[in-house]
């Protein structure tokens, strides 16, 4: 029999890790008494580590988010092949718009060789990518600045989106989806996103392939069609042909444009 403690950090870890626990199934699990789980439960709820649900709990977070400084590492060849091609859509003489993220910071490392270009952001990453640059102007929205993705929002960077237009967005996302767009921790992270599309001609979506039709959170950004997705060939077939069905350009960086 486990101890308390480690009983109570695994059923946390369950909850977290498939999204519910149910108090029956634990028991078993871990050979006690469904009124020992109930304290196990109302212990954790206590303590901030899980929400009680009738007869169980559920994990405060099912899809910890990451981290900026996490995510920059993760799969980083095919963001920057991304990037790249991102990159070389920019023309001379254009007005665009960066989101934060990880992969629209490798775009904003590619355009520092650029010139003449104006470039709007929300993210502190481009900035930093770009504050040298002395062929780029550089704008940044300001607003609130969430940490954890290391961009601004709020009501002070929708109200400078208002007096702005761009030939191109390009934009990050948590996940994406055909028929539900954009998907994102916070509700003020995908309101923002819809904002940013509406100001740009063209919109653009930077997205590797492991992003491709997940559902980590419940908040949820829809873009205008047409808009582009920009993906790599490690890109499910049949995930990509369910964008192209909804209406959705596709781009595979390293394979066929489709």
């Amino acid at each position: 029999m486990t101890s308390s403690g480690t009983r109570r950090e695994e059923i946390v870890r369950l909850a977290t890790t498939a999204g519910a626990a149910n108090v029956e199934d634990l028991a078993i699990r871990f050979s006690v008494t469904a009124s020992t789980i109930r304290r196990d439960l109302a212990a954790l709820n206590t303590q901030g580590k899980l929400a009680r649900t009738y007869g169980g709990a559920l994990g405060l977070v099912a899809h910890p988010e990451a981290s900026l400084r996490e995510r920059m590492g993760a799969a980083y060849e095919k963001k920057g092949a991304i990037a790249r091609w991102a990159a070389a859509q920019v023309q001379p003489g254009e007005s665009l718009l960066l989101d934060a993220g990880s992969t629209v910071a490798a775009v904003a490392h590619e355009l520092r060789s650029a010139r003449d270009l104006r470039v709007a952001t929300v993210g502190l990453t481009v900035l930093q990518e770009l504050a040298d640059v002395s062929g780029i102007q550089v704008e940044c929205l300001g607003g609130r600045l969430r940490r954890l993705s290391q961009g601004f929002l709020g009501a002070l960077t929708e109200a400078a989106l208002e007096r702005m237009t761009f030939n191109r967005v390009f934009l990050s996302a948590d996940a994406v989806t055909p028929g539900k767009g954009i998907c994102e921790a916070d509700l003020e992270q995908t309101r923002l996103k819809e904002l940013m599309a509406r100001r740009a001609e063209k919109i653009y979506v930077l997205a590797h392939g492991a992003k491709l039709g997940k559902t980590p959170f419940h908040a949820w950004a829809r873009l205008p069609l047409p808009w582009n997705l920009v993906t790599d060939n490690s890109a499910s077939k049949d995930v990509v042909n369910a964008f192209i069905a909804e209406g959705v350009t596709v781009v595979v960086v390293g394979g066929l444009s489709v």
